[in-house]
């Protein structure tokens, strides 16, 4: 479980510090304010664990800077510049680990970084990790896996891991019960379940095997969200970060999505996610309760030194600033004001 997170330039960053909940973490802001970052950050170190990979080196491969240089990750100046990003986690009720990773603009390949902390200990306590990105890859999943392998093409490794994780073989023995619950309501709202055939996904239901690139991109998502719980990606202990899950997903589905995000939290799964949208926020807002741990995590850029701020909450009412709720109610208000003016007319 991840505790805390900081950072001082690297990338948009100048200085921050994320506390963060062993539950739900939101992160709101507005576009350039950093989000994804931190996603990546969280599922960067979370993925080594299980790879083996060197952390500077899987950052590159996250992040993707140009020619692989890894320094250009380093937050621009006129002059060099030098950051670095250490994060902490819980490997046991009386222990917390912390591993920093530091840079310099200079820093031209990833074995020039340097590692410092727990890194042993942190390889000792491996996690079970899934960063879900905003473009859908499972329709794309046959043959992608082996091109990305043997061609150097410009995908960031998360498209490539994804599809790496949804094609883990299922667990043996019968799912739990709580297991259960989660694929039936996933089931319900896609009417069907996932089968795969050939690096081909389908969903088979009423009308037959419908393959993926036929179905709305909202429905491949409840889709993914099935086959992570059923094969046992997702299960007590391991990290999901999702960048705007509500992208191309109906507002109807949204209360499901968000159900099933509580419910894994629940089970033991500590989850990151970045929204735009107010309806996400509301379903959280409704649907939490008061012993649920979530914050909420507001990013922005100070209007005189344009670094990047951070203010955390527990509460959706205190979300400070919140883009998202002054955008909609500005909309409301807009409405209200064409109405009475055409009642004036």
């Amino acid at each position: 479980m991840y505790k805390l997170l900081k950072l001082e330039r690297f990338t948009a960053f100048e200085k921050l510090e994320v506390d963060f909940s062993s539950g739900i973490n939101i992160f709101v802001g507005a576009n350039g304010t950093g989000k994804t970052h931190l996603l990546k950050l969280i599922y960067a170190a979370s993925d080594v664990t299980r790879s083996e990979k060197k952390l500077a080196e899987k950052i590159n491969t996250v992040f993707l800077p140009s020619k692989n240089q890894i320094g250009r990750l380093v937050k621009r100046s006129p002059s060099s510049n030098k950051g670095f990003i250490e994060w902490t986690r819980e490997v046991s009720e009386r222990e917390d680990i912390k591993m920093r990773l530091s840079l310099s603009s200079h820093t031209t390949t990833s074995d020039k970084a340097s590692l410092s902390g727990a890194h042993k200990r942190w390889m000792e306590s491996p996690l079970e990790s899934v960063y879900i990105p905003v473009k859908d890859m499972m329709a794309n999943a046959p043959g992608f896996r082996s091109l990305y392998a043997q061609r150097h093409i410009h995908f960031e490794e998360v498209y490539a891991d994804i599809i790496d994780r949804v094609f883990l073989s299922s667990l043996k023995g019968p799912a739990d019960k709580d297991r259960k619950k989660l694929l039936s309501l996933l089931q319900e709202a896609m009417e069907g379940k996932v089968i795969s055939k050939n690096e081909e996904f389908f969903l088979k239901n009423k009308q037959g095997e419908l393959e993926f690139t036929l179905l709305a991109e909202g429905i491949r998502k409840l889709a993914l969200l099935w086959v992570l719980i059923q094969n046992g990606t997702l299960l007590k202990g391991a990290i999901l970060c999702w960048d705007e899950p509500e992208t191309n997903l109906n507002p109807l589905l949204m209360r499901t999505v968000v159900s099933i995000l509580i419910e894994l939290k629940r089970l033991g799964v500590q989850i990151f996610l970045s929204t735009h949208d107010y309806v996400i926020l509301k379903e959280f807002d409704l649907q939490t309760q008061v012993d649920d741990q979530i914050s909420y995590h507001a990013l922005a850029r100070d209007k005189e030194t344009q670094n990047i701020t951070l203010r955390t909450t527990k509460h959706y009412l205190k979300i400070s600033p919140n883009t998202i709720d002054e955008t909609f109610f500005d909309l409301v208000n807009r409405e209200i004001e064409r109405s009475m003016k055409g009642v004036s007319e």
